[in-house]
């Protein structure tokens, strides 16, 4: 992995705080105080929870840091029900056990109206809980997932796999070919997106050669990898997540695989994760999600969102689809519409509100979500990797169905 990754907890408590200007209130904790008073009520109080320490560091701090502008933005704009934003952020440290903890102190402690955040699906079954069922507070995951996530007052902005298999995969098969390997990390979104996947692989008219799953810290493939040649498989449909993502993609290119024509192809893969790899290990790399950089060549709202994000948090913690940044802007900014609509902040009111939320523009085009359904349709864009960039392929004609709960 890229040395970002690695990020140690001394070296993200000097960055973290000089460039949000937060106030440490514990281990893990900060706030971001409202910037001015409101006597009679007080603030709106938000919770973060997400990765600021451990191998997805990358990811929750730039979640942390898209909460952060948005939190800024909305109170320039006079807040919300005329009460400043007050934004409280926990570390999850991508460990379940010390995220239940930090979570508690939002709910407990700083008595948070919203959580927003978690990353991976352990995360996020891991903290629900002491989120929705025993801190009665309102919960939004970001992330792209698995789906079947269906608890109330959980309400999920981050792409499923219909969003992302439906149109992605017959492209895969036109594009690459009809043999296809599932190597995987051995967690939750592995298992589940690949039950789904496949039924799009075999309906049309694909063979999944090999379906696999590995230790999240397993660096060595060559196994896989002599599976893979020896079988001629068109398409390495990758669910094994850093750090062993890295380490695959590059024995794979040095089989040859690439060369032989072989296409990779991984769902997460984003502007963040392209760095991971030298250029030429992972060209042809095709994903699907709800944004990607190169759309701020075309989409005003895009360039301007990318712009404001590189101003205030330059560095390496980038505003990409694939760690949830996207999910997390969306997120705030129809919890946002719906706090405006319901005109009061307790979670009943909220959720009401939230359940057919719109927003005309944000990352990749507009969203709303599915009445009933606690899941949001948003544009859906297929991208290659040529030369370390993006390009995009294809795109969903308009706002794609979630096909969840």
């Amino acid at each position: 992995m890229l040395d970002r990754t690695r990020l140690t907890r001394r070296r993200f408590l000097s960055n973290f705080a000089f460039a949000s200007g937060a106030v440490a209130t514990g281990v893990g904790s900060w706030v971001i105080a409202a910037p001015w008073a409101n006597a009679a009520e007080g603030p709106i109080k938000v919770g973060i929870a997400t990765d600021l320490t451990g191998p997805i560091a990358y990811a929750g701090n730039a979640d942390a840091n898209v909460a952060k502008m948005v939190i800024k933005e909305i109170n320039a704009a006079g807040g919300l029900l005329g009460r400043p934003l007050e934004l409280y952020i926990e570390d999850t440290a991508s460990n379940e056990s010390v995220a239940v903890g930090n979570v508690r102190k939002l709910i407990q402690r700083d008595k948070v109206d919203m959580v927003l955040g978690g990353i991976t699906s352990s995360m996020r079954n891991a903290i629900k809980d002491p989120i929705v069922a025993r801190g009665k507070t309102l919960y939004i995951y970001p992330q792209l997932y698995e789906g079947k996530e269906c608890t109330p007052y959980l309400f999920c902005t981050g792409p499923t796999p219909a969003q992302q298999c439906d149109e992605f995969i017959p492209w895969l098969i036109k594009n690459g070919g009809k043999k296809f390997a599932l190597p995987s990390a051995n967690y939750v979104w592995p298992h589940t997106l690949n039950v789904y996947a496949r039924k799009v692989i075999e309906s049309n008219g694909g063979e999944v050669v090999f379906e696999e799953y590995y230790p999240l810290d397993q660096v060595d493939f060559s196994s896989t990898v002599n599976r893979i040649i020896s079988n001629k498989v068109d398409v390495v449909f990758n669910t094994v997540i850093p750090p062993g993502v890295g380490p695959f993609f590059k024995q794979l290119y040095e089989a040859g695989f690439l060369k032989s024509g072989g296409r990779l192809a991984c769902v997460y893969y984003d502007e963040n994760t392209l760095n991971i790899n030298q250029a030429a290990e992972i060209e042809g790399l095709a994903s699907c999600l709800d944004y990607f950089k190169v759309l701020t060549k075309e989409n005003p709202f895009d360039a301007k969102i990318q712009a404001a994000y590189e101003k205030d948090f330059p560095g390496n913690f980038l505003f990409a689809a694939g760690s949830a940044a996207t999910g997390t802007y969306r997120g705030l900014k129809l919890w946002e519409a719906a706090v405006k609509e319901a005109g009061k902040i307790d979670r009943e009111s909220v959720a009401a509100a939230l359940d057919h939320a719109k927003i005309a523009e944000g990352p990749g085009g507009p969203a709303e979500m599915v009445p009933g359904k606690r899941h949001c349709k948003m544009k859906m864009y297929t991208a290659v990797a040529k030369g370390g960039n993006y390009e995009i392929v294809a795109r969903s004609n308009g706002l794609v169905d979630p096909k969840e709960c």
